[in-house]
Order: structure tokens, then sequence, then C-alpha cells
């Protein structure tokens, strides 16, 4: 499959890029930049969203090495980051190695830990990853900007359908799903939830921007890659659309996903636990009430037996592991909102 084809994993020069939709030419660029969804969907989103999903969140490069590989990355500093740590992982198990994509393409060389094959069967038997396949996750959200792939050498080839998780859990959100505040991309919710269900993740998480665009709903309908999405909407539109407004974005979207996967679990997410929750003065405490009610009303009204509420202020019940903006977890808090989200997902998915 060649690297424009979004019909399935996107593979090139015997590196399957998971949870990138195309690797594209930019103008002005010697490589190829990863972007999450193919350029006819990324265009249709709000102006804010068209960069985010250039953003290589929960973007990895996976293959199965047979020698030394060496690869070549680069990153364009945005976000204030002129670069980003990289995190090699094989399978499941996390590698001392990590590397920084800078603005230059330095080549990187890669090689299968030679203490991770002497392991008992016993010990690789169930993982969700084999150990075999070498993971380069990325570094997404604002640990680092847009990433460009410039070529790989060595003898490698894409995993098989047998070395990766056999279910997909998908997630749409906003910053809080993108993964920022999360020191890395392994520790995202979504990441940490997707291990705990032995589920391979895409992520959509749009920082600032997840506003129910139409051609997001549409993108993530037509996929046929995952067998369970949540659909966190969205701090990000309180204040900057009205309720109603927000009622009929929603709507489109829970129901354009579910209406196409009748048989797999959407499950929408109320707004988390905001600074207007919990601040005595400065907060608002009805505001985002306001919108959380439209979305339960939303989820009544679509009356699908796929269609599963869960209440973002539930999966993270209190304050504690936020950051000081009262509005994002820290490393803490993403842990205890995945614990609470794959408990809810899991029987789903079951």
């Amino acid at each position: 499959m060649d690297d424009t084809d979004t019909a399935g994993p996107v593979r090139r020069d015997g590196i399957e890029f998971h949870n990138a939709a195309e690797l594209r030419a930019v103008d002005g660029h010697e490589g190829r930049r990863l972007q999450r969804v193919p350029e006819s969907v990324r265009t249709d989103l709000n102006e804010g969203g068209q960069d985010r999903m250039c953003h290589p969140a929960g973007v990895e490069l996976r293959f199965v090495p047979d020698g030394p590989v060496e690869l070549s990355l680069s990153t364009r500093a945005c976000n204030g980051a002129e670069s980003g740590t990289a995190r090699v992982f094989w399978g499941p198990i996390e590698s001392y190695r990590t590397f920084e994509v800078g603005p230059d393409p330095e080549p990187v060389t890669l090689e299968f830990p030679e203490q991770l094959g002497d392991l008992r069967p016993e010990e690789t038997e169930g993982l969700a990853f084999d150990p075999r396949v070498c993971r380069v996750r990325l570094p997404g959200e604002h640990r680092g900007g847009h990433v460009y792939y410039h070529g790989v050498s060595g003898d490698l080839r894409p995993p098989r359908a047998e070395e990766l998780p056999d279910r997909t859990y998908l997630a749409y959100g906003t910053s809080i799903t993108e993964g920022e505040a999360a020191t890395a991309e392994h520790l995202t919710y979504v990441s940490q939830t997707a291990r705990r269900l032995d589920a391979d993740l895409v992520n959509l998480g749009s920082c600032g921007t997840a506003y129910c665009d139409e051609a997001m709903a549409d993108h993530v309908a037509a996929r046929d890659d995952w067998d369970v999405a949540t659909l966190a909407v969205s701090v990000n539109m309180v204040g900057t659309f009205d309720v109603e407004t927000f009622r009929e974005r929603a709507a489109y979207l829970v129901e354009t996903v579910a209406d196409a996967h009748p048989d797999d679990p959407v499950v929408p997410i109320t707004i988390y636990r905001s600074s207007d929750d919990v601040r005595a003065e400065g907060g608002d405490p009805d505001r985002c009430e306001r919108y959380r009610r439209a979305l339960r009303e939303v989820v009544a009204e679509a009356d699908r037996d796929n269609v599963h509420l869960l209440e973002g202020q539930e999966v993270l019940p209190d304050i504690a592991g936020l950051t000081t903006d009262l509005v994002h977890p820290g490393d803490d808090a993403m842990t205890r909102m995945a614990e609470n989200v794959a408990a809810e997902l899991d029987p789903l998915v079951d």
C-alpha cells in the first residue's frame, strides 16, 4: 500500500505509519509531513484544526528490523518547540532509548535489543504487541512540531496483523485527548486507556479546536479501522458557540458516527471537570453544565443502542492531578482518567 492510500495503514519503505493517514509532500521541505487525517479532510476543518491534524499525537513508526535500521526524521518548529523527544518501544516494552527530532534530519540507528530475544514464551503469550515490533512514538501535542519523514535504510518489514492488537480504540476530543500536559505520549489518558483494553489507539484529539466539524464526523464515520470510539465534546466550544449550535454540531457527530457503525460502541463524554466548575469567584458552575445538559439530550434523542453516555466529571471526579490552569490533567490525573474510561469501555468492547 502506498503513502497516499488512506483505506488502511499507511505503509512506505517497510514502515507502517500508525495513526498517520497521509505522508504529504510540502513545498519548501525535503521530507514528507505526517498528517493524522487525509488532506481532503484536513482542509475542510476549522483553521486551527487544520494545523492540529499535522501534529503527530499518537503517531508511531512501526517496523520489524533484521539488523540495524537507520531512520531520518525532522520537525518544523511551532508553539515554541524547536525539537521534540521521540521514544522507542519494542512492542509493549519501553526502551531507555530516546532521541531528539530537530529541524535537521539527523539519522538515528535502531536495533532489536538482544535481551528481548531471550524472553520465556509464557512472558510474551497474550501480549497485544509482539516485542519484535519497533514502535517509534513521536512527540505530539506541544511536545514538538510537525514531523517530517526523510527515509530509512536497513533490512526491515512492516508488522504483521498477528503482531499487533486485534482491536482499535478511536478517541476524538480536545487538547486533553490530544495529550497536553502529559509528559510523554504513552502517558496520555487515551494511550493508557488503549493499553488497558489491549487495543491500538487512533488519536484524533484537536487542541483548542474540537468543534465537532462535519468533516471530522464524516471522516470518523467513514473509517472502518476502529471497534470503539469516545467523543469528548467539548470545552473548546464553550463560549465559542452558543448552546444550540453546540447541540446541533454534537448531534451531527454522534448520530453520523453511530449510524455508520451500528455494531460498534460510540461513547460521547461530557465536558471534564474545568476551572469554571471549581473556582470560587472566577468560575461559573453553570456555564459548562449547560453544554453537558445539551449533550445528554443529544444522546437521549439519538436513541441508538450503540450510543453510551459517559460523564466527564465521573471520569475525573476531583481536582487532584490537574495542572495549575485547572483544566488540563497532568500525568497522575491522566492515569486516573484512563482507569475510569477503560472500566466503562471494557464491557462494551467485550
